[in-house]
């Protein structure tokens, strides 16, 4: 994994994590690496891991079965959504908006490039 600067690491594991979710590659009830297994795997210290693990289960997404490790909640995927589109709004938007601006575009010029950018992705997936 490649960690940014702009965001603390135990935030960017737990979009990891979202992310994994989100796309469905972990489902409600399926166990996740274990604490050590995800630090080694992208090495770093358990602790920080742990702190990832806790800022997921304080958020209801993932959840312990002691002695058996960590697993994604029944409403993992509605809590991960919700939790990253709040994230999307608070940060991203204005970050956005305030480019827009700046670039002087307007939403009919989003709107076009998003329309490139779902054919493109069509393509990327017929391929």
């Amino acid at each position: 994994m490649e960690f940014r600067d702009d965001q603390p690491i135990y935030l960017q594991i737990a979009e990891h994590f979202c992310e994994n979710i989100l796309l469905e590659k972990w489902a409600p009830g399926d166990r996740v690496p274990s604490v050590r297994e995800m630090a080694v795997s992208i090495e770093v210290n358990p602790n920080t891991v742990m702190r990832t693990y806790t800022f997921l289960q304080d958020k209801g997404i993932i959840f312990n079965k002691r002695g058996i490790g960590y697993f994604v909640a029944d409403e993992g995927f509605i809590k991960t959504r919700a939790l990253r589109k709040d994230d999307f709004v608070e940060n991203e938007l204005p970050r956005f908006f305030k480019a827009m601006r700046l670039l002087d575009m307007t939403m009919d010029d989003v709107a076009r490039y998003y329309q490139q950018f779902e054919n493109n992705k069509d393509n990327d997936e017929n391929k």
